[in-house]
């Protein structure tokens, strides 16, 4: 019952908050909307930050149970790691249109972006690393630090969230399928002639 009265919480905040904004959302609304009392919204969740971060976090989780999946399949490293930026890059594109208000909040606030990041930096980090080190037992990467390049090539896909959400190289011949297979054949070939 706690956990299902905490997802409801977090579900109606998301859906509020993408309606109204995060500044125009307060914790009675929330309460209101879930047919619960203000005292039983803070028995889960101390003030707005802490019921907008459990949003992100809810967020974040199905990004990251995307990514498990493509880390799970029965592919080639090389083809998992084409999914991976491809599905990353699609699935925040959902997860941002989704949930209106909260786009705009998105592109406005770096700060705000960056934070969000920051809960799950570390679980796509690893997922990565997940996939360049099946690549290196199979033969297939040739890679001396794991670690640092599943960092740089996070950081580097993160980077591609803005330009990919609002299709930006559209106008130069450049869709965002494009840009997802670019990406990949840059980290996967590089662009030394061998």
């Amino acid at each position: 019952m706690v956990s299902k009265t905490r997802d409801k919480f977090i579900e109606v905040a998301r859906q509020l908050f993408a309606r109204k904004g995060v500044e125009n959302t307060t914790m009675n609304d929330i309460a209101s909307a879930s047919d619960k009392g203000r005292r039983t919204i803070y028995t889960y969740f101390k003030n707005k930050r802490d019921i907008y971060n459990a949003v992100v976090e809810s967020e974040s989780d199905k990004l990251l149970m995307n990514l498990r999946l493509i880390v799970a399949r029965p592919i080639s490293a090389e083809e998992k790691l084409r999914e991976y930026v491809a599905v990353r890059l699609e699935t925040m594109r959902e997860l941002v249109s989704r949930n209106g208000s909260l786009r705009a909040g998105f592109f406005r606030d770096f700060l705000k972006v960056d934070r969000a990041r920051k809960m799950i930096s570390k679980k796509e980090i690893a997922l990565l690393r997940e996939i360049l080190e099946e690549g290196v037992e199979k033969g297939e990467f040739q890679l001396s630090d794991l670690n640092h390049t599943s960092v740089i090539i996070t950081h580097m896909i993160q980077g591609l969230d803005v330009t990919y959400i609002r299709d930006s190289l559209s106008d130069k011949g450049i869709d965002q399928e494009m840009l997802a297979e670019y990406f990949s054949n840059l980290v996967l070939q590089g662009i030394v002639k061998r």
